[in-house]
């Protein structure tokens, strides 16, 4: 089976591919602007449909209860998956404009093989725990606590990571026993797409387990949140976008996980290697072109060595210009599209307006005509109140920002309205200890450390979210606890 699709990609409904009731949609490559594909365009009727039949999978197949079988489901479709590797990566580059590099790892390979870890949690999970004999009210009675689907989720993601995202969302879902509505970003369509179809072909999920909802319009989102047939929405994109499906969904109280934006600080201590440190902050922030809600985007270095600082991280970047996303050498791909960039390079625009200095970049690469590029870029001279240093860019633009010491450094990192990760380079143990404790954020990387993996939770503190996704926090999202008891 070839998965390229011919003109366009089907929706997934009920176990069956079928074309979208609005028509289809163009799928444009960000590194080229051209057009490579339709995908299929949902109307109202289809995600209506598509509710409907995660609803009756539900509530009338032992798919909740049956967790070796979603075990197997799991682990076939990982399978089938790494079958067609080199067509999905080929796919994703294009579609997403991601450096092919980073498909072996979190942008395709990465979250495929976590099936299996999601798989090994639904035949492995504690399902029912004991809590022994108690005499409640002096009655003698055994009770324990089950842990129990939590019904229809509704999964709604992103375009910057799309399979990362996708499959930490329907991935620990299914384990868990729920059923799913999966409604993918407009920009990035034939990745939630062709996973649908290697559901439908090449595994064992019965129909309306899963749906892949593809469309144009964000109304279909809206739609898919505010549904009280959906028991849980999971949510990730903007922070404003986040607080709109946490008010939909509170009509008919919903249970809401939202994972939201992010400016994350690096910080250098006085005592660490500051331009081994600076070469790492440079290397972070144009990974992907800077389009990541962990990424860190303000580098906070000591004051008396802001000057070394600068001209250190300006010389990293110098060497980690934008290029073509199928050179295996790209670290910085393209953004994903025009009105994305035009974003990018208005907060550039801004920082001038603010008073702030573009060390290097600040424009669009000169051998670069077409595609959606915009130059990694230093912005020094503002202060933490500025919007650059407030508000999140999603590009490869870096903002660095003196500090008077340890204690100075964890204030200005959680003087943010976001804390969803960070990172701390020193040599003394303690002082490093003192930062990660101190420094309101949901990851932290220590000297280079790397947390992302399936069985690590990831997650915010403050606007960047509620609720943790990957590792048992994150399975435990999709899960509701019965207490039952009786006489002794």
């Amino acid at each position: 089976m070839s998965l390229r699709p011919a003109s366009a990609s089907d929706l997934l409904i009920d176990g069956k591919l079928i074309p979208g009731g609005g028509g289809t949609f163009d799928v444009i490559n960000p590194a080229t602007e051209a057009v490579i594909g339709t995908a299929a365009d949902a109307d109202a009727a289809d995600m209506d449909a598509a509710i409907a039949a995660a609803r009756r999978a539900f509530d009338e197949t032992s798919w909740s209860r049956d967790h070796a079988f979603r075990a197997r489901c799991l682990r076939q479709l990982r399978d089938a998956l790494l079958a067609h590797i080199d067509e999905l990566r080929e796919l994703t580059v294009a579609e997403v404009g991601c450096p092919v590099f980073l498909t072996h790892g979190p942008q395709l390979e990465g979250p495929i093989n976590d099936l299996g870890y999601f798989a090994d949690l639904a035949e492995n999970y504690s399902w029912t725990t004991d809590l022994g004999e108690a005499k409640p009210m002096g009655l003698k009675n055994h009770r324990e606590v089950r842990s129990e689907a939590a019904g229809v989720v509704g999964a709604i993601t992103p375009w910057n990571f799309p399979h990362q995202i996708n499959f930490a969302k329907i991935g620990p879902a299914l384990a868990a026993g729920c059923t799913v509505v999966l409604k993918p970003a407009p920009d990035t369509p034939w990745c939630a797409a062709l996973v649908g179809k290697v559901i439908a072909e090449e595994t064992d999920f019965p129909p309306g387990v899963v749906n892949i909802v593809t469309s144009s319009d964000h109304a279909a989102g809206a739609q898919l949140g505010s549904d009280p047939r959906v028991d849980v929405v999971s949510f990730t994109g903007s922070t404003v976008t986040g607080k709109k499906v946490m008010a939909a969904a509170a009509e008919s109280l919903t249970k809401v996980f939202l994972e939201l934006g992010g400016k994350s600080a690096f910080i250098v201590l006085d005592d660490a290697d500051l331009a081994a440190a600076c070469s790492m902050a440079a290397f972070a922030v144009v990974t992907h072109a800077g389009q990541g809600c962990a990424i860190t985007t303000r580098l906070l270095v000591p004051r008396e060595r802001l000057d070394e600082a600068i001209s250190a991280t300006r010389d990293s970047l110098a060497g980690l210009a934008a290029g073509d996303p199928t050179d295996p050498g790209t670290l910085c791909g393209p953004l994903i599209s025009a009105r994305q960039r035009q974003r990018v390079e208005s907060y550039i625009a801004l920082a001038r307006a603010e008073g702030g200095t573009i060390e290097i970049g600040g424009g669009r690469p000169t051998d670069k005509p077409t595609g959606f590029f915009v130059e990694p870029t230093l912005i020094s001279g503002v202060d933490n109140s500025s919007r650059v240093a407030q508000e999140e860019i999603f590009g490869p633009v870096l903002v660095i920002l003196p500090h008077d010491g340890d204690d100075d450094a964890v204030r200005i990192a959680n003087d943010s309205p976001y804390g969803l990760s960070g990172a701390v380079w020193g040599t003394d143990e303690d002082r490093i200890d003192k930062v990660v404790n101190g420094v309101r954020t949901g990851t932290m990387s220590v000297n280079g450390g790397i947390w992302y993996a399936a069985d690590v939770p990831f997650g915010g503190y403050k606007a960047s979210g509620i609720g943790r996704e990957m590792g048992v926090a994150g399975f435990e999202e999709y899960l509701q606890t019965k207490a039952v008891a009786r006489p002794a």
